[in-house]
């Protein structure tokens, strides 16, 4: 079954190593997001980038601790994405927060 919606995609841009009440920040998101009970989460590790303070943080040969960059995606509707904004904006002390409007389609079987 396809269910095709309007909806928002929130993207999270913050680094590897920005913590929240002694977690890692983005595990603390998607944890936030799945107690709201968003429609999905993903966290992506990047190789190589840079923020506000131009600095460049990127993966090396044989570097075990890095602040590399991690982006949270989540996709839901525009009502249900406003319920993490106060989290984000308590939690989120260096970072960026994009949102766009995507089309979702939904792919389910009978069972679910």
């Amino acid at each position: 079954m396809k269910l095709p919606e309007e909806g928002l995609l929130l993207r999270i841009y913050i680094g590897e190593s920005d913590t929240y009440k002694g977690r890692a920040l983005y595990q603390e998101i998607v944890r936030r997001a799945r107690k709201l009970n968003l429609a999905g989460a993903t966290v992506l590790r990047g190789m190589m980038g840079f923020g506000a303070t131009s600095r460049i943080h990127s993966a090396r040969f044989l570097r075990l601790s890095e602040d590399l960059p991690v982006v949270i995606e989540i996709v839901d509707n525009e009502e249900r994405i406003k319920l993490i904004i106060p989290f984000l904006d308590e939690t989120v002390k260096q970072g960026l927060v994009t949102m766009e409007k995507v089309r979702i389609i939904k792919y389910r079987t009978d069972k679910t």
